[in-house]
């Protein structure tokens, strides 16, 4: 206990007489002092709320008590409500409703409404102690009265007290009611003692509870920030809109999942609420580089897509090379040994339906390609620049190759829709990420948003990107957003170049990643094991997607 405490334990001795007294008064002031310091760790309004009850109605010997807050409408708004001896207990986290209309401040006239006792001390800022409320004088306790009627129950003594905050403001006011002897359980009047620490209370829990409020505020304004951050991305592209909410679920899903393990590699991770509270934003924040990279390309749904679709223009192509054939069919036939009925015209004829046939198979196959499948193979590469080698004459009479080097480098991307160059622009967002997100100031407890948010591209065996580190370089929780990103995009219904896979399609996937060393090993035995990916199929999968899944034949899985 600090001197200044020693102080005033010695002060009130002095005041409140026999050392019965002082002794009983000095174990309820070290009560008074845990309190406090409990107060300040309660994140959870609600539960904050109880406790500041609780506590008051602890260090008072309390039977029953209220808490009240103030509102924007000038009212005192019922929060919680507690009775020992009925067992009645109301709002918070009971489950239970308060039923109860809020007490206003001032009358319909404006006037301050100073007949119901807690309304006059939120009025006046100053604690209201009664001895006894059926004989006092000039409050209404008729609602006091109906309720003991009701009940049975006789409230007898009342301690009213106002709840400032450090800018003297009045926030709420919380209600004790009938003081009990804790030996003979006789109601007694609240004592001096009682007023003084239920007030002391009452000003430390105040600010416990404006300091709680300003920090939620503060967070939710952050969070604000951050969705309209990814609102400014959907607005970029429609097509990734959800990946910036679901990969966060995905992640804290799979961390759960390793916070409950109990057994192997992952038995002594544990998260508390402040680590949730991290991982949570990292995971919002996890793609916001992404606000820097080129819509076109995010948006390429197709290999010769730019601004649009180039393919069209190789169909207007192919179109001049049917008209030239035609051309070719026509003069052959104009020719004197060609005329009707003679093997000259036939071949001419062959010749041009053979021509028609390839151009049409040609500008198929060209079309598929422009398609970004899982791979592509050398002859269809090879096939691409065969017909890249065809001559076509453009409007302007000029002679040149049917397809452009850029669109021949294009059609022949082995995989997706993106060339290395485009792959290299995409993958910049996580390089951005990090750098947006190193150069925050942000608090102790967030200090690590950067590392979980900026590892999600990293392979566990050190191949990956932008850092190339390895696993023992990175946090679980890093590892587990890794797993998350990979596991939504696969599954993921709204990418502009592929179906959303099945479970089983995904899962075989994410356990031969597994195999060559992308992702955590354990991590993916856990994300099975606990059946994550089921749950979030659940939450997020068409039902067509939700195929029966063998996990027996999920590569790399250890059971």
């Amino acid at each position: 206990m600090s001197g200044s405490t020693e102080d005033s334990t010695q002060r009130l001795r002095h005041f409140f007489g026999t050392k019965h007294d002082s002794d009983d008064l000095v174990e309820r002031l070290e009560q008074l002092n845990a309190i406090g310091a409990s107060l300040s760790a309660e994140r959870d309004i609600d539960r904050l709320l109880e406790a500041i009850l609780s506590a008051a109605k602890a260090i008072t010997r309390a039977d029953g008590g209220t808490l009240y807050r103030v509102t924007d409408e000038r009212t005192l708004r019922f929060e919680i409500v507690r009775t020992t001896s009925l067992n009645y207990y109301l709002g918070g986290t009971s489950g239970n409703p308060v039923p109860f209309y809020p007490i206003q401040l001032y009358n319909k006239d404006g006037q301050p409404n100073h007949s119901m006792v807690a309304a006059n001390a939120a009025l006046t800022g100053n604690t209201v102690n009664i001895a006894d409320a059926y004989t006092a004088d000039g409050f209404d306790f008729s609602g006091t009265r109906a309720f003991d009627t009701k009940t049975g129950y006789r409230s007898t003594s009342f301690l009213t007290v106002p709840m400032k905050n450090h800018e003297n403001e009045i926030i709420g006011v919380l209600q004790l009611i009938n003081a009990t002897d804790p030996k003979s359980g006789a109601l007694l009047p609240f004592s001096a003692s009682d007023q003084s620490l239920a007030e002391s209370l009452a000003s430390q829990a105040a600010i416990a509870l404006t300091n709680r409020m300003l920090i939620n505020q503060l967070e939710a304004l952050f969070e604000s920030f951050i969705n309209l951050m990814n609102t400014a991305i959907d607005e970029k592209s429609p097509y990734p809109g959800g990946h910036c909410q679901r990969v966060p679920q995905l992640t804290m899903m799979l961390a759960e999942a390793v916070t409950e393990t109990d057994e192997g590699p992952l038995a002594d991770f544990r998260m508390t609420e402040k680590d949730r509270y991290e991982l949570k934003i990292a995971g919002m924040l996890h793609d916001c580089g992404k606000v820097t990279t080129p819509v076109h390309v995010v948006d390429k749904a197709t290999k010769l897509e730019t601004i649009f679709d180039r393919v069209h223009l190789i169909d207007t192509r192919f179109e001049v090379l049917r008209r030239d054939a035609e051309i070719e069919l026509l003069r052959a036939k104009a020719k004197p040994e060609a005329s009707p009925g003679t093997r000259e015209r036939e071949r001419a004829e062959i010749r041009y339906r053979d021509r028609l046939r390839q151009l049409d198979e040609d500008r198929a196959f060209l079309r598929a390609c422009n398609f970004g499948g899982e791979s592509m193979r050398e002859s269809d590469i090879a096939r691409v620049k065969t017909i890249a080698q065809y001559r076509w004459t453009d409007v302007a009479g000029h002679e040149a190759n049917f397809l452009t080097e850029d669109e021949v480098k294009n059609l022949t991307i082995r995989a997706g829709t993106l060339t290395q160059d485009e792959r290299q622009i995409i993958n910049h967002h996580i390089v951005a990420t990090i750098r947006m997100l190193e150069a925050l100031p942000w608090p102790r407890h967030l200090k690590n948003v950067p590392e979980y948010a900026g590892g999600h591209h990293e392979r566990m065996d050190g191949k990956g990107y932008p850092k190339g580190l390895m696993r023992e370089d990175m946090s679980v929780q890093a590892r587990c957003m890794g797993i998350a990103d990979i596991f939504e995009a696969l599954t993921a219904k709204d990418r502009p170049y592929k179906k959303g896979k099945t479970l089983s399609e995904s899962l075989e996937i994410l356990g031969r990643f597994r195999e060559n060393g992308h992702i955590d090993p354990d991590l993916f035995d856990t994300f099975v094991r606990s059946k994550v990916y089921l749950r979030y199929a659940e939450m997020f999968l068409d039902p067509d997607q939700i195929d029966t899944v063998d996990e027996t034949r999920i590569p790399g899985y250890a059971r």
